[in-house]
């Protein structure tokens, strides 16, 4: 502090601005079996466009989890997915070569559809026979008797799937040159130029007599024959000494020019059409990538390839083993990701706390990702999911809530309704007691775009979903807020009698009600005894307080434990309360800080204490409406207040 004895002015600056911060939804969680994506690593996704995106397409193996997701995606923004291991490996090219550099990003078998092409400056766009390479009756001169051989007849058949041709020892290509995959555009001025895609490129070398031969000293030509995949040479050609071929790269028609010089341009693409729906569609280019590990752009970005694939591709990685030398000196080359078993080793129905409980623990840390809802997904009989994701996320952080459903057998193709009944009875059994649970009633079935299919699949999605929609004093149930979305019909739809049952044991019932369509009819968490926290709007109110208070008084600490402080605490949590109290979120309350909780002995232990009191506001359940008939002329004063 500034001190001064002569005359002088001195500024001091106190921050009196402090208040509790508004109250927010944080996003929902949830971790299961996917296509796709990072192993126990969450990523926040905001639409379902993005999860697909990010996890991929739904299948029979993970369309509940899926749609859980997706499903809260119809009502909310925001949304941690933790990929589960299910023990599938990661898909990579094993060709013989060894010389192969890509493998997938990550594991799971839609690894195998993808394909990384690249090539260099020499391998983009390559003449590999100009007009006059390829002879009718080209001579071969063999031996020092000079004598004269005649290649064989040239065959470019019209409408033909194949050519094959044979050039002299000079006029070999280039081992690599032509390779499946590559685009050979074939023609000449006369007659025009056709591209033709290669299936199967064979190099034969033959002797003076035109036959095969692999002793090096008696090669004179060579024999090519070419396939071509799905198309057909279609060109009226009868002089093929005028034929020019061009071998073009696969892609090259996606990048501008080819490559600069020490530089690569590289595409992947889904080869089958797993990904996008469509095969050979090209999902990521990377033009000019740099062979120097230092090159950067003119922004200062870096360059270098295996940088660039590592930082940018959601689809592929470098292998650990990868060096420059193929990329940089082996012209085009196509890596088809299908040399490896990647085939998923654990389905959602299969997977166990082991696989999946690793990925519910990246949301165990409240310090780390802030959550508001854990997802479920889909469950089993035993609830081992459920009571896993109550206890070590809900229970353990005290801030968020944990939505369930009855496992699919409870409820889906039973032909009871008092056996569905005593099914979700009989789960609601399994999940333990906490006020940090919300279980509902069942399943729904709802279509499947990805897949042209109808498929059940469970409704804790949903059930999260309406509770982010309200304020967190608010009941997400009822006609006007509970309507559930993406459903043709319940798997279950409880009676007035089956909802009483269900109500009594916690269980929140989603009906269906003709003119009113399928909507949730309860509001009460899974805390098992009557309590003010055994309503969800009351459970999500108090972790709402809790923590924005809590935040605020992270702001005191370390000051000094005095009347000034202890003034401060309430005169920034008072009006943070009084504006929920105006919203209609609670009754009354009280904040009590000074020195009757914060005594000497309180002090002195260099603690800080305030007690806040708080009446919550309630939810409707039941409404009783009472209609009294009366007879002509009595005063309706004298009976009002006499009946209850």
């Amino acid at each position: 502090m500034a001190f001064s004895v002569s005359p002088s002015v001195i500024v001091r600056e106190v921050d009196a601005s402090a208040s509790v911060p508004a109250i927010s939804t944080p996003p929902a969680a949830i971790a299961g079996v996917f296509t796709w994506g990072p192993v126990n690593d969450p990523v926040l996704v905001t639409s379902e466009t993005e999860l697909v995106g990010r996890f991929g397409k739904p299948n029979a193996d993970n369309y509940e989890t899926f749609f859980t997701a997706a499903d809260y995606l119809a009502y909310a923004n925001a949304l941690y997915v933790a990929r589960a291991d299910d023990g599938s490996t990661k898909a990579s090219a094993n060709s013989s070569s060894g010389t192969d550099i890509f493998e997938a990003k990550y594991q799971g078998a839609l690894g195998d559809s993808i394909r990384v092409a690249y090539t260099n400056t020499g391998g983009h766009t390559d003449a590999a026979f100009a007009v006059g390479d390829i002879l009718q009756n080209e001579t071969y001169y063999v031996g020092h008797a000079n004598s004269a051989v005649s290649a064989d007849a040239q065959t470019f058949s019209f409408n033909s799937a194949s050519i094959e041709f044979q050039v002299s020892a000079a006029k070999k290509l280039a081992d690599g040159a032509i390779t499946t995959g590559d685009i050979l555009n074939i023609g000449n001025n006369t007659v025009g130029y056709q591209d033709l895609k290669v299936a199967t490129f064979t190099e034969s070398s033959i002797d003076a007599n035109g036959a095969v031969t692999a002793v090096a000293n008696n090669v004179v030509g060579y024999d090519y024959t070419i396939a071509f995949d799905g198309g057909k040479y279609l060109l009226s050609e009868s002089n093929p000494s005028k034929i020019k071929i061009t071998k073009k790269w696969l892609y090259n028609g996606y990048f501008n020019s080819a490559p600069e010089a020490n530089r690569a341009h590289i595409a992947v693409v889904d080869r089958d059409g797993k990904i996008t729906g469509a095969a050979d569609t090209v999902i990521e280019l990377y033009e000019n990538v740099s062979t120097d590990s230092t090159a950067r752009s003119e922004n200062g970005d870096d360059k270098y390839w295996k940088t660039v694939i590592e930082n940018q591709s959601s689809w592929v990685s470098v292998k650990s083993a990868a060096n420059n030398t193929v990329i940089a000196s082996q012209g085009a080359r196509y890596e088809d990701f299908d040399g490896t078993p990647s085939a998923d080793a654990t389905s959602e129905t299969n997977a166990t706390i082991a696989n999946i409980g690793p990925a519910y623990d990246t949301f165990k840390n409240a310090n780390e990702i802030d959550v508001s809802m854990v997802l479920t997904g889909k469950s089993d009989e035993f609830a081992q999911t459920a009571n896993y994701a109550i206890s070590n996320i809900g229970e353990y952080r005290k801030d968020c809530v944990v939505f369930c459903s009855p496992h699919k057998e409870a409820t889906v193709s039973v032909s009871s309704t008092g056996d569905q009944l005593d099914n979700v009875i009989a789960y609601r059994n399994n999940v333990q007691n906490s006020s940090y649970s919300f279980i509902d009633s069942g399943y729904k079935y709802r279509y499947d775009k990805y897949n042209d299919l109808y498929r059940w699949t469970p409704l804790n999605g949903d059930m999260a979903g309406l509770a982010s929609r309200v304020e967190v004093w608010e009941s997400p149930a009822g006609y006007r807020k509970g309507v559930i979305k993406n459903v043709i019909k319940l798997a279950y739809n409880p009676s007035k009698a089956h909802r009483d049952a269900l109500y009594s044991v916690d269980v929140n019932p989603v009906m269906a009600q003709a003119g009113q369509g399928i909507l949730l009819f309860g509001d009460k968490t899974g805390y098992g005894v009557e309590s003010a926290f055994n309503r969800l709007n009351v459970r999500r109110l108090f972790i709402a307080v809790e923590k924005a208070i809590a935040t605020a008084a992270q702001g005191f600490l370390f000051e000094l434990n005095d009347d000034f402080t202890q003034s401060q605490f309430r005169n920034i949590v008072d009006p943070f309360l009084r504006d929920i109290q105006g919203r209609r979120g609670i009754i009354d309350y009280r904040v009590i800080s000074d020195s009757t909780v914060n005594t000497p002995a309180v002090v002195d232990q260099n603690k800080f204490r305030a007690n806040i009191y708080i009446q919550p506001a309630r939810s409707i359940n039941v409404i009783e409406l009472t209609f009294v008939a009366t007879r002509t002329g009595v005063e309706f004063d004298e009976i009002v207040g006499s009946i209850r």
